[in-house]
C-alpha cells in the first residue's frame, strides 16, 4: 500500500466514506473495535434538542456528553431524562465530560450525576490531591475514569505520560483521556502515548492543528500536523475498544463544515486500514 498522505486520504478514501451509509460503512470495513463519534461541547453553541438534529445529520451514533446538554444542576431524574434524549434518538453514550474533579466536597455528585446519565466512562480532570478521593468513588459506582490531560498550562496532568505515573498501581478502572491536541503542543509523541497506556486508555479527544506563526491553531481533522492516519494504524494494532470522539472547538456558531469534513476524513482512515 502506498504511504497514505492527509490530502490524498482526504480526497480519496474519505470521500468514499462519505458516500456509504453509517451501517454500510460498519459492515464494509470499519476496523473492529475503533468506534468514531462526537464529544458534544462541539455543539456548546446548541441545545439538546439543536445538537441531537445536528449530529443525526452527520451519521453519528457514539457520543461524549458535555454539560452543556445534560447540566450538572439537574436534579438525577432531569438527568437520566435529559440522556434518554439521546438515547431515543439511537445514540450510545460512551462518556462525559470533561468534568472538574478538584473539590473534595462536589466528587461524589459528578459521581451519582455520571451514574444517572448512564454514563461508563466519566472523562475528568482531577488534582492529585483529589485523586485517592475520586478512585475510592470509582470502585463504588463502577465508573472509568478517564483522566483527560490539557496540555503545557495544565498543572496537574499535561501530558498522557502525567496521567499514567498518576495512576499506576491504582485500580485500573482509573486511566485515561488521550487529548491528542493538547498532548501534540505537550510536546507528547501521540503515537507512542497510546501504545504506553494500552489498556488505560478509556477515550479519546480528537481534533488537528497546524503550527503556524509560531503557534498551534486548531482546523478540520486531517488538514493539519497530527499524525492522524499513524493513530488509527496504532488503536487497530491495539484493538482499542473505547472512541475517538471529535471534539471541535472552532467556529462555534457554523460548526457543521468543519465537524462533517472531520468525520469523513476519520471515517476513510478507518475504513482503508480495515479493507
Amino acid at each position: 500500500m502506498t504511504p497514505f498522505t492527509r490530502r490524498t486520504m482526504f480526497a480519496g478514501a474519505a470521500a468514499l466514506a462519505a458516500t456509504l451509509p453509517a451501517t454500510l460503512e460498519a459492515a464494509a470495513g470499519a476496523a473492529p473495535g475503533i468506534t468514531i463519534g462526537v464529544a458534544t461541547y462541539s455543539l456548546r453553541k446548541f441545545s439538546r434538542a439543536q445538537a441531537i438534529e445536528t449530529l443525526k445529520k452527520l451519521n453519528v451514533q457514539a457520543l461524549s456528553i458535555k454539560e452543556f446538554h445534560l447540566k450538572y444542576s439537574d436534579t438525577a431524574e432531569q438527568t437520566a431524562a435529559g440522556a434518554k434524549e439521546f438515547r431515543d434518538a439511537g445514540f450510545q453514550i460512551l462518556s462525559g465530560g470533561n468534568i472538574a474533579l478538584t473539590k473534595p466536597d462536589e466528587l461524589r455528585k459528578m459521581f451519582e450525576y455520571g451514574k444517572a446519565a448512564g454514563m461508563p466512562v466519566i472523562v475528568c480532570a482531577p488534582s492529585h490531591e483529589t485523586l485517592p478521593a475520586v478512585e475510592k468513588l470509582v470502585k463504588e459506582f463502577n465508573i472509568k475514569a478517564a483522566i483527560h490531560n490539557h496540555g503545557p498550562e495544565d498543572k496537574h496532568f499535561p501530558s498522557p505520560q502525567s496521567v499514567l505515573a498518576a495512576v499506576k498501581g491504582m485500580d485500573p478502572r482509573m486511566g485515561l483521556c488521550i487529548d491528542i491536541g493538547h498532548t501534540t503542543r505537550a510536546k507528547a509523541d501521540l503515537v507512542a502515548s497510546i501504545k504506553e497506556a494500552g489498556p488505560r486508555l478509556f477515550d479519546m479527544h480528537a481534533k488537528d492543528l497546524v503550527f503556524e506563526n509560531g503557534k498551534w491553531t486548531q482546523v478540520a481533522v486531517g488538514d493539519g500536523n497530527i499524525p492522524i492516519v499513524e493513530m488509527f494504524k496504532t488503536l487497530h494494532a491495539l484493538k482499542y475498544k473505547g472512541g475517538v470522539m471529535l471534539e471541535y472547538e472552532i467556529n462555534a456558531d457554523d460548526p457543521y463544515p468543519g465537524m462533517e469534513r472531520s468525520l469523513s476524513y476519520m471515517r476513510g482512515v478507518r475504513a482503508v486500514l480495515g479493507a
